[in-house]
């Protein structure tokens, strides 16, 4: 009970990493589709 460690920085440390991964993931993803789904989009467009 004396000694009591912390490990409040090493937990933000952690939800930080995961956050980035999460954002990488997410851009990577919409890299990706992101070509198609303005395709589609402009599909509609003109068929309006």
């Amino acid at each position: 009970m004396l000694y009591m460690p912390r490990e409040e920085g090493q937990g933000l440390v952690e939800y930080a990493l995961i956050l980035v991964l999460v954002a990488v993931v997410v851009i990577v993803i919409l890299a990706l589709i992101g070509p198609a789904v303005g395709n589609i989009f402009s599909n509609i467009v003109t068929a309006l």
